[in-house]
């Protein structure tokens, strides 16, 4: 069954959506991360996607406030991205709780220190960031755009031990128009042993269940939940 994983974005330690990943499109929906973070628990997820959007701005992580207060008071297994930028980054996101640790950018402008990661911590414990527009990796909040294929991008990095891909079609993100089942049907594909957690665009329940039906590893949801289009009654039926 695929683990449903709710996505909690961090600005000032509160917990917001962007929209395609613009700053400026930016909505605050509860001040307390870790209200939400219990409120997913009870409804039976165990998975959580901790972003620190400010993190990502300034290169280094600066909510590992919230990420301890999360760790230490659920039991949650968070995979966590946003300014992991070098080894003294990523060795604080797993002293402060990680239990994952997502890499997108740096898989792309740092491989060499990527690889290091995948080799000194495992493929179990990193999650390489695959976004993509036009099937084209895409990085930095999205704001670059690279040439690079996204398949050939992530066959790279399974050859490197890679066993997880966070993969997120940037131009469905925070619009609420269904995912890019096309791309992980691809992905799957080309790549049967790779855990695919599919990323934006979710919806309605609908999205869910038809991923759920394609066996994929998992599925991010943010907007849906945040805006009401589901709910956690629903997930928490859905795991009995």
């Amino acid at each position: 069954m695929i683990q449903i994983i709710p996505a909690i974005d961090l600005i000032d330690g509160k917990c917001v959506r962007l929209t395609q990943g613009d700053y400026n499109q930016k909505k605050t929906y509860n001040e307390n991360p870790l209200e939400v973070a219990l409120s997913f628990e009870d409804a039976g997820i165990q998975r959580l996607h901790l972003v620190d959007l400010d993190g990502a701005k300034q290169k280094r992580i600066v909510n590992h406030k919230v990420l301890e207060s999360i760790a230490t008071k659920t039991a949650l297994h968070i995979d966590f991205g946003g300014g992991v930028q070098s080894d003294e980054m990523i060795q604080l996101a797993f002293d402060y709780g990680a239990k994952q640790v997502t890499g997108g950018s740096i898989a792309v402008k740092n491989p060499t220190l990527f690889e290091g990661w995948l080799q000194q911590y495992g493929g179990e414990k990193i999650i390489l960031g695959a976004d993509a527009r036009n099937e084209k990796i895409a990085i930095s909040g999205w704001e670059e755009a690279t040439e690079q294929s996204v398949y050939d991008f992530v066959g790279k990095y399974i050859a490197k031990g890679a066993k997880y891909t966070i993969s997120t079609d940037v131009a469905k993100d925070g619009l609420l128009q269904g995912p890019s089942f096309d791309l992980y049907q691809k992905l799957q594909e080309l790549y049967a042993e790779l855990h695919i957690i599919a990323s934006g665009g979710v919806a309605e329940f609908d999205d869910i269940v038809k991923l759920n039906e394609m066996n994929l590893f998992g599925v991010i949801v943010g907007k849906a939940i945040y805006e009401g289009r589901i709910t956690l009654k629903q997930i928490a039926d859905f795991y009995k």
